[in-house]
């Protein structure tokens, strides 16, 4: 590490010690850049790693709100406009109880990177509240949302800021806060994706994230001279990103076996087949279900609750081939990365925003796993939310077939750009080095054409 790395690092670490997520994205993306900055001295003289890891703006409010039984209640919202070099600034919201700057941060810079590698005119952003949809009635969830966007909607806009969802942020949510934007704003415009296909969504937007995944994981197997067909696949998590992520592995002649929840995972040796996936999907986006109901309505299949205390999760223990972490940050630790290389794993590729810690990444890569970082592999959604933006502007809806077509292009071109990126840095095969050199050397001439602003 050069003096001047571990310099900016232990600044970085003295301005945000409390922020433990946003300086694991950090220290990843700075140790990948050391010999980018060797190459470039102009990017050191510029101050562009300090500049780059200040977001440009960051937004903090209350959020009051009443419930069906007249109980008032007070939330925090969230945006971290991060970075606006090449585009307005583009990241989901996240409804969770977990929600704090840090992981704001964290996904903001992540953002960053990823919606420069997407070729698409984009900036990076995130936002959200400690809010949590879970239990709460249609109404709570619109008052909430109505009561969130009316500080919101000061700060966004088409041009200049434009959420998306995230976790805890589905459909429902962006509804109610597309119409409160309207409402309040009398204008009808594209400030936020993911929208309904009436009232200007794209066609593939939901699937994005996961498809996307699947797209790139089988480009690095391509390149691997290998495929996904016949693979035996962990999943994690049963929200958006993993149900779209079962869907193209089977569509691609793999075989998931798990999934999961907060309370649980299942494990079904007969694999997750297109009936059951559409069963998993009717239980957690119509009934709301737990995944746990799986194993009554599929015999021969078990369900093991999650043991906080153990220090690992018995689901990345199961043999497989390949493993998709799609559920949230930091799920996959040293001892699970181990469990995981023991068990036969050969890829991994990340669904999730940074689902595996530091540690586990490491382990993966000197164990000659083929890794996909987050930040390149689960970039699919925002390419898309980036079309719907593109068919906003311009009055239009495409067709599935012409989304899905320029996602796996996206996609192709995202895992190519990482590629090469590594080959050239002398890390071949090492996405991580890749993504993170590719993502930043767009950024990063971008702000020294614009000066220092």
């Amino acid at each position: 590490m050069s003096d001047y790395i571990q310099a900016f690092l232990i600044g970085v670490e003295d301005r945000n010690g409390h922020e433990a997520e946003f300086l694991q994205a950090v220290r990843e993306v700075t140790h990948s850049l050391a010999p980018v900055l060797n190459r470039y001295p102009e990017y050191q003289k510029a101050a562009l790693l300090e500049r780059i890891v200040e977001p440009e703006r960051v937004i903090m409010f209350r959020v009051p709100w009443m419930t069906d039984d007249g109980e008032v209640c007070v939330q925090r919202g969230f945006r971290v406009e991060f970075n606006s070099a090449i585009g307005p600034y583009k990241g989901g919201l996240r409804f969770h109880p977990s929600v704090n700057l840090s992981i704001l941060k964290f996904l903001g810079f992540e953002q960053v990177f990823k919606n420069s590698l997407t070729t698409l005119p984009m900036g990076g952003g995130k936002g959200g509240s400690d809010f949590d949809p879970k239990g709460k009635s249609d109404h709570e969830v619109m008052r909430f949302c109505q009561s969130f966007m009316t500080e919101l909607q000061r700060h966004i806009g088409p041009n200049t800021d434009v959420p998306a969802g995230d976790i805890g942020v589905g459909g429902r949510e962006i509804g109610y806060m597309f119409g409160q934007y309207k409402r309040l704003r009398n204008e009808f415009t594209g400030v936020l994706t993911g929208k309904g296909l009436g009232w200007g969504g794209s066609l593939i937007r939901p699937e994005a994230t996961g498809y996307g995944s699947v797209y790139f994981a089988a480009e690095m197997a391509k390149k691997a001279g290998s495929s996904l067909d016949g693979k035996t696949c962990l999943v994690s998590g049963s929200g958006n990103v993993a149900q779209f992520t079962v869907e193209k592995i089977t569509e691609l002649g793999g075989k998931v076996i798990t999934m999961s929840d907060s309370g649980g995972f299942i494990h079904d040796p007969h694999g997750i087949d297109a009936e059951r996936i559409a069963w998993i999907m009717e239980l957690k986006n119509g009934r709301r279900g737990r995944i746990s109901e799986y194993t009554a309505q599929f015999p021969g299949s078990s369900y093991q609750v999650v043991d906080r205390t153990l220090g690992h999760n018995p689901l990345w223990s199961i043999p497989a081939d390949c493993a998709f972490p799609s559920a949230t940050q930091n799920e996959i630790n040293a001892t699970d990365a181990r469990n995981l290389l023991q068990g036969g794993i050969k890829l991994v590729c990340e669904g999730a925003n940074m689902p595996t810690t530091a540690a586990g990444v490491d382990i993966f890569l000197e164990g000659g796993a083929i890794f996909g970082p987050g930040k390149a592999a689960n970039a699919g959604g925002v390419a898309v939310s980036g079309l719907e933006m593109a068919q906003n502007s311009a009055r239009l809806l495409w067709t599935r077939e012409e989304v899905d077509g320029r996602l796996q292009a996206i996609m192709k071109s995202i895992h190519s750009s990482c590629s090469q990126a590594a080959e050239e840095f002398n890390t071949p095969g090492n996405y991580v080095n890749g993504a993170n050199i590719a993502g930043f050397r767009k950024i990063a001439d971008a702000m020294l054409d614009q000066g220092l602003v």
